[in-house]
């Protein structure tokens, strides 16, 4: 018989296991010796505890399933409960159920984690529910179209609750995308409609720009040209391919008017710059008459010039007026001399002169007579108030007589 502190074969080749309840048959041994039946169940003893260390390892450090856990010690403490093994079985069923306390609890902590992730995943899906239904009432079609569906693959990575809370939430999340859609689809039919409208006007914009292109009557065309402009950018935008070739059939057409516009008017702008230096030339000679010496002479020589400023034709509006008024003053200068002129030779005007001359000397000295008078009677306010009044007409007299001077006195 051979035997160790856990077992023993006995002499008919039966294997004993010592345990705390006494010794439990393990199995029978005919094939060797004694101690070789010991040592085969010794070495599946090793072989449990080789187990277990793998069951505690894969316990503690990986994210073995509680249940995959429990079936793995079943099957172990099913072996020890058998006993198909020698050694220290009560120590491998103790370290069993410590492993058994472990899941358990790792089982709890995993339940704790379920249910704050359900919680962090119910609150999340309410946030994308509540952000999509506020994104359901926008305008800004691109922006939030891009926001709703990124908040589709954010619900896609979100762990699914409990099917009665998913699908109300799924179902307000999918009906505010719905509505946004609906609404898009609207406003772009709309818009479309818009622009269906604006094509049609400003293909009639454009007809009547092309049918004015070759006119000549530069000024009504051109504001013809600048009310169309303003009626173009009323009518809103065509759609893009439209809009592009109405815009250059529009704008070609008045590029061609304006380019011959600006050739005619720079052509005319040359004429006119010849005319301007015609006419500075004529104003200067016309301006060698003034003063006036020899009135008849002055007359006619400045009707030739005129004649001939006339035959000039226009200049630059810029340099109108100032050319001009060069002429204007030598005409209002000719016209002073012929009314001086007037003046000096007319008689009836020479004896109006005369008489009113006549009269202020009268009126000055009887003035003096009564200053001289109240002064001599010692009447000095009197003299004072005569003195004032004779300065006035002592001026009137004064002019009076400049005036019969230009008559030739």
């Amino acid at each position: 018989m051979s035997s160790d502190p856990w077992g023993r074969v006995d002499e008919t080749g039966t294997v004993y296991v010592r345990t705390a309840d006494g010794e439990k048959i393990v199995g029978s041994w005919q094939a060797g010796t004694p101690e070789e039946a010991l040592a085969y169940f010794e070495r599946k003893y090793q072989g449990l505890v080789v187990e277990i260390d793998l069951l505690e390892r894969r316990v503690k450090t990986t994210d073995l399933s509680a249940k995959d856990a429990q079936a793995a010690i079943g099957h172990l403490r099913e072996q020890i409960v058998e006993h198909h093994a020698v050694g220290d079985l009560e120590a491998l069923a103790k370290r069993l159920d410590a492993l058994v306390e472990v899941v358990d609890k790792r089982r709890e902590e995993r339940k704790v984690e379920r249910a704050k992730q359900h919680d962090e995943a119910r609150r999340a899906k309410e946030e994308l529910v509540a952000e999509a239904e506020e994104l359901a009432a926008s305008e800004q079609w691109r922006s939030a179209g891009e926001r709703l569906r990124a908040l589709v693959d954010t619900w896609k990575g979100l762990p699914r609750l409990d099917r009665k809370s998913d699908d109300e939430l799924w179902h307000r999340f999918s009906h505010a995308r719905s509505a946004f859609s609906k609404r898009r689809k609207a406003h772009f039919a709309s818009l479309d409609a818009q622009r269906e409208e604006a094509r049609k006007a400003k293909e009639q914009l454009v007809a009547e720009a092309e049918s004015l292109s070759g006119s000549t009557d530069w000024g009504p065309t051109a504001a013809r040209y600048r009310e169309l402009m303003t009626q173009w950018k009323a009518a809103g935008r065509a759609q893009r391919e439209a809009e592009d070739d109405l815009w250059n059939r529009f704008r070609g057409a008045q590029d061609v008017f304006f380019a011959a516009r600006s050739g005619v008017f720079a052509e005319r702008d040359a004429e006119q710059t010849e005319n301007l230096k015609l006419k500075e030339e004529l104003a200067a000679e016309a301006e060698k008459l003034v003063p006036v010496t020899d009135l008849k002479a002055a007359r006619a020589a400045f009707r030739s010039l005129n004649e001939r400023w006339e035959a000039v034709g226009h200049v630059p509006r810029d340099a109108r007026a100032r050319v001009e008024g060069r002429m204007h003053a030598v005409e209002r200068a000719m016209q002073e001399s012929e009314e001086a002129e007037w003046r000096r030779t007319n008689p009836e005007a020479r004896a109006r002169a005369a008489g009113l001359t006549g009269q202020l000397q009268a009126a000055v000295d009887k003035l003096r007579g009564q200053i001289d008078a109240a002064r001599a009677a010692g009447n000095n306010s009197r003299a004072d108030k005569l003195s004032k009044e004779l300065e006035g007409r002592q001026a009137l007299l004064d002019q009076a007589l400049k005036g019969l001077e230009e008559f030739g006195g």
